[in-house]
């Protein structure tokens, strides 16, 4: 299982530590009030661990940009808001 640390920079900029597999990567992602509203959540920091556990289900963090913005997942998963919007309601 991977560790997730994140660490709230500073506007809409986070960045998240993966340790997986004895590997650790450094990413750094951007957060709009836009994406928060979309995925249904107001907290950046859970939007953040919410969308890392998902590209960790898909991906090793080797495999995870190192910089983008949230909204810039559903381009290569499809799925993505509609799993997060599940996820909040369960």
């Amino acid at each position: 299982m991977a560790e997730i640390a994140i660490e709230y920079l500073e506007g809409q900029d986070y960045q998240v530590h993966i340790s997986q597999g004895g590997t650790t990567t450094s990413h750094r992602v951007q957060v709009s009030s836009a994406t928060l509203e979309e995925l249904g959540l107001s907290d950046g920091t859970e939007a953040v661990r919410a969308s890392f556990e998902f590209l960790l289900e898909r991906e090793p963090n080797t495999s995870i940009l190192r910089e983008f913005a949230l909204d810039d997942i559903s381009t290569y998963f499809p799925e993505y808001v509609e799993h997060l919007r599940g996820r909040q309601s369960r």
